[in-house]
C-alpha cells in the first residue's frame, strides 16, 4: 500500500487525508500543536464556549461528502441547521437591517431601510449566482496550471462569459453602479472581507460570494464550527488514518525529482506522496529551502488578518443575532488603514458572532458568548500592544453606543486572539489569515498551484493556495489534489 503524508490537521489537510485513505493510501496526519483544526478550533473560560476561528459555514455539502465517499452516514457523525437571519446590519444613524436567507424579505427589508428598490437587490443577487455559475466548475474546483483543465467544452462556456463576470472593475465600482444608498453598497462590499480583501480594489467577479449566502445559505453546526474538526477527526481515524500530535515538522526530504518523506524532531516517515496543509510561504521557507521558490509567492500582497476579542457577557440582547455587523461611516477609509498604512482605523467595522443565541450551552443562563472581530493588517513590524489597547477601547465605545448601554462592566471573562497568535499557532505567514489577497483582477492565476512542479509527488492545500481561504475553498482544494493524484 502506498503511504501519504499530510502535513498540518487544519480542514484541508484532514479532508486530503480522507480522500486518500478513500484511493486506497495508508495516511498519516502530522501536526505541530497538540489539537488538529488548524484556525478551526475552540476556546473555553468561565463556562463559556467559543468557536476561535471561522465562524461562518456555507456549503455544508463539501462536508457530508467525506463521509459519503467514505460510505458512512453524515448525519451519524455532523448535523447543522440553516439559518432564517443570515446578519443583522447597524448603522451609525440608527438604521437596523436584518438580511433574511429568503431574499423576497431581505429585497423589501433594503428598500424599507434605504433608497434603493428591492428589484435592485433581486437583481445583484440574481446576478451574484450567474457568476458562481459561470465560474464554479472552472476555477473551484479545477487546477489552474494543468492546461487539461482548460479542454473542455465547460472551460469554452466560462470563458465566453468571462466580460459579464466584472473582473475588469472593481467590486465597489460594480456595486456603487447596482445602487445608490451607501448602506447597502457597504453592505455588499463587506463580502470581500471572506477572503480578506479589499473592496475598493479586488475584482468585481467578488460579487460571486452573496449567493453562498443567499443562494446556497448559512448554516450553524449544532456544537459549533468546531464540531466540523471533531465529527471528521473521527471520521477519519474511524476508516484507519493515523494521527501524531505534537509532532512539527522540520524539513521535507527531497531526491531526484521526488520527495520521500518528512523529518521532525523525533522520527522521520517515508511516504511516497506528501500534502503540504501549511501556508505555503512557510514550506518553501522553512520545509524545503533548497526548492526553487516561485517569485510570485511573496511578491504578492497579504491578506488581511483578524483582532479577536472572546468575551463573556453577563447579559443577553435580544436585538443581536447569531452573526450581526457594526458598520463604520467611511468604510474606505478602513481599507486605506488596513491595506496602505498597516493600522488599524479608528473606527473599525465590527463584527460580533454569539453562537449562544442557538447553542445555549454556549454561555451560562442569561449570559452570551460574544466573537468580536474587526480586520486588521498582517504583521509588519508594528506596535500591537499600542494598536490593541487603541482598538479595544474604540470597539467598547462602538458597541455601546450602538446598543446604548455601556459593555465594558458586562464582561465576566476575556481572551484575545491577535495577528502574532494567528501567526505563531497556524504558521501562516504574517498573521494573514488568507494567505494572499484578492486585490488584483488576476489574484485567482497567481496563487500558488496545488503541486509542486519540481517534485512530481509534492502537493498543496489549504488557504494560501488555489482556490483560496474559507473553508468551502480550502475543502474544495482537497478535492482537486484528489484528481491530481492518480
Amino acid at each position: 500500500m502506498k503511504k501519504a503524508i499530510v502535513i498540518g490537521a487544519g480542514i484541508a489537510g484532514i479532508a486530503s487525508a480522507i480522500r486518500l485513505r478513500n484511493k486506497g493510501f495508508e495516511v498519516q496526519v502530522l501536526e505541530k500543536n497538540t489539537y488538529p483544526g488548524g484556525k478551526l478550533t475552540q476556546i473555553h473560560g468561565s463556562g463559556f464556549r467559543f468557536d476561535a476561528g471561522p465562524s461562518l459555514f456555507t456549503m455544508p455539502n463539501l462536508v457530508t461528502e467525506l463521509f459519503e465517499i467514505s460510505g458512512k452516514k453524515a448525519s451519524d457523525y455532523f448535523n447543522f441547521e440553516q439559518l432564517d437571519v443570515l446578519c443583522n446590519y447597524f448603522y451609525e444613524d440608527g438604521t437596523r437591517i436584518s438580511a433574511h436567507s429568503d431574499i423576497n424579505l431581505f429585497a423589501d427589508e433594503i428598500e424599507l431601510k434605504t433608497s434603493d428598490s428591492a428589484k435592485k437587490v433581486k437583481q445583484h443577487l440574481a446576478k451574484s449566482k450567474f457568476i458562481y455559475h459561470a465560474t464554479e466548475e472552472q476555477f473551484l474546483s479545477k487546477s489552474l496550471h494543468k492546461i487539461s483543465s482548460f479542454l473542455s467544452l465547460s472551460t469554452l462556456r466560462s470563458l465566453l462569459k468571462l466580460p459579464f463576470l466584472n473582473i475588469f472593475n472593481s467590486m465597489n465600482a460594480v456595486n456603487e453602479s447596482a445602487f445608490k444608498d451607501s448602506k447597502t453598497i457597504r453592505l455588499f462590499n463587506r463580502y470581500a472581507t471572506y477572503n480578506g480583501s479589499n473592496p475598493y480594489k479586488a475584482p468585481g467577479i467578488l460579487n460571486i460570494i452573496p449567493h453562498l449566502e443567499f443562494g446556497l445559505g448559512a448554516y450553524l453546526p449544532k456544537g459549533g464550527m468546531h464540531e466540523i474538526t471533531n465529527s471528521l477527526v473521527h471520521l477519519a481515524k474511524e476508516i484507519g488514518i493515523e494521527f501524531h500530535f505534537n509532532q512539527e515538522v522540520k524539513a521535507i526530504t527531497t531526491g531526484d525529482k521526488l520527495v520521500s518523506g518528512v523529518v521532525t524532531a523525533s522520527k522521520k516517515y517515508a511516504a511516497d506522496v506528501i500534502i503540504c496543509n501549511a501556508d505555503i510561504h512557510t514550506v518553501y521557507e522553512k520545509l524545503i529551502p533548497s526548492a526553487k521558490k516561485l517569485k510570485e509567492v511573496d511578491k504578492q500582497e497579504r491578506s488581511s488578518s483578524a483582532l479577536i476579542f472572546y468575551w463573556g457577557i453577563d447579559k443577553e440582547f435580544p436585538e443581536l443575532d447569531v452573526h450581526n455587523i457594526l458598520f463604520t461611516e467611511n468604510y474606505q477609509k478602513e481599507f486605506e488603514h488596513i491595506f496602505d498604512s498597516k493600522t488599524i482605523y479608528e473606527d473599525p467595522t465590527v463584527y460580533i458572532n454569539i453562537t449562544s443565541k442557538r447553542i445555549k450551552e454556549d454561555a451560562p443562563k442569561g449570559k452570551e458568548n460574544w466573537f468580536v472581530m474587526i480586520n486588521v493588517p498582517s504583521v509588519y513590524g508594528q506596535d500591537w500592544d499600542e494598536m490593541i489597547a487603541q482598538a479595544r477601547k474604540n470597539i467598547l465605545a462602538k458597541i455601546s453606543k450602538n446598543l446604548g448601554i455601556s459593555i465594558e462592566n458586562l464582561i465576566v471573562f476575556e481572551e484575545q486572539l491577535t495577528p502574532q497568535l494567528i501567526q505563531d499557532k497556524t504558521s501562516s505567514f504574517k498573521g494573514s489569515l488568507y494567505g494572499t489577497s484578492s486585490n488584483n483582477r488576476f489574484a485567482a492565476f497567481f496563487r500558488h498551484k496545488n503541486f509542486s512542479s519540481q517534485y512530481k509527488n509534492l502537493y498543496f492545500c489549504g488557504g494560501s493556495v488555489h482556490p483560496g481561504g474559507g473553508i468551502p475553498l480550502a475543502l474544495n482544494s482537497a478535492k482537486i489534489i484528489e484528481k491530481l493524484i492518480k
